[in-house]
């Protein structure tokens, strides 16, 4: 019995292997995900074995340590974490006596969170160790490819962010 369309569908032949319209391993999202993946991991076994802190406090700590006093939002929008991993970083630093958080006046909701002596002195450590990791990786591009690779990633990054605006807007269609 035919039921139309939907055997056509089901009985057209299936491309597998090279002939797979979509091949993961060649999918740059995918790709992309691959690089941030390993390279975060890499470099999170560095400080994790000499601070005991995971990638969200690590995001944390050198972001005010980059920037000095900042709310969690604003922590949360340079970073690109969400608020809740923030908000657990912030705490974990804060029971470690790394970050101090204080009230902001003119919004009791947030406060204004900056490092500790201690959360300085392990930015100030971690900052040539991680600089020369970012070295090490970089030395992987040719000298004369570097510029051309930071253009293109400025642009993806560029480019990412207006797809995902693209995305989140609602569908006019209806």
């Amino acid at each position: 019995m035919d039921n139309g369309p939907a055997d056509d569908v089901a009985d057209a032949p299936v491309a597998h292997g090279d002939q797979a319209p979509l091949k993961l391993e060649e999918f740059l999202p995918y790709r992309l995900n691959v690089v941030a993946s390993v390279v975060s991991q890499a470099l999170s076994r560095l400080y994790a074995a000499r601070y005991g802190i995971g990638v969200p406090e690590w995001r944390v700590l050198v972001t005010l340590g980059q920037y000095g006093t900042m709310t969690g939002k604003a922590v949360g929008a340079h970073s690109h974490m969400h608020k809740t991993k923030v908000s657990r970083a912030v705490a974990l630093l804060e029971k470690r006596k790394l970050l101090t958080r204080r009230a902001n006046r003119a919004d009791l909701r947030e406060a204004h969170l900056s490092l500790t002596p201690a959360g300085r002195e392990i930015y100030e450590d971690l900052a040539p160790i991680a600089l020369d990791f970012a070295r090490r990786l970089s030395d992987a591009i040719d000298p004369a490819d570097r510029d051309a690779f930071e253009r293109a990633v400025d642009r993806l990054i560029q480019s990412s962010a207006k797809l995902a605006a693209e995305v989140a807007k609602p569908s006019r269609e209806g």
